[in-house]
């Protein structure tokens, strides 16, 4: 990113392609929906040209870079009002995964997505915590300086983000077997 902030703009494709990935799981994470998040992908990556001279190299990259991407999750919140969370695991998981799930049992694709709908059912900010934490492998300390706060106020969110997500989970889990 510091080429890339003294002019070498062409560094951005490298990027992309390193970034993209993960920017896009934690988008569609908080969001549920693969059309939007591609689209805010698009938006972080031209955010993080259009303020590149923001970045100091003081800091992690990673961090500067998931700043941005909560500010623009943000601004498209506030933009349409909305939150949908219905997320499309098979979409999901071939994106991310870059092939076909068609092998993937259909237990576990039930499993996957039960934890999609609880993970949903959460409140924002513990969806993004857990989303940093579990599925952006992100460190607490990394997560904190994302988040503006501590360390320590990092692993209380996490440890109480889990537990509402094994209650929605184990909640959801029962109504499937009521029916």
């Amino acid at each position: 990113m510091l080429r890339v902030k003294a002019g070498e703009v062409d560094r951005m494709g490298l990027l992309f392609e390193r970034y993209h990935r993960p920017l896009f799981g934690f988008l569609y994470h908080m969001l549920g929906r693969a059309d939007t998040s591609e689209d805010l992908v698009q938006n972080v990556f031209y955010r993080m040209l259009k303020y590149r001279h923001t970045f100091t190299g003081a800091g992690e990259f990673r961090a500067w870079m998931y700043h941005l991407a909560r500010n623009v999750l943000a601004d498209h919140v506030k933009r349409n009002r909305y939150a949908s969370h219905h997320a499309d695991v098979a979409d999901l998981a071939e994106h991310l995964s870059g092939g076909s799930s068609a092998d993937a049992s259909l237990e576990q694709t039930q499993e996957v997505a039960l934890l999609h709908r609880a993970l949903a059912c959460l409140s924002p900010e513990h969806r993004e915590v857990l989303v940093l934490s579990r599925f952006q492998e992100m460190k607490y300390a990394e997560i904190a300086r994302v988040l503006d706060t501590t360390e320590g106020a990092v692993k209380v969110r996490v440890h109480r983000a889990m537990n509402e997500l094994k209650s929605s989970y184990l909640r959801l889990e029962n109504q499937r077997y009521e029916l």
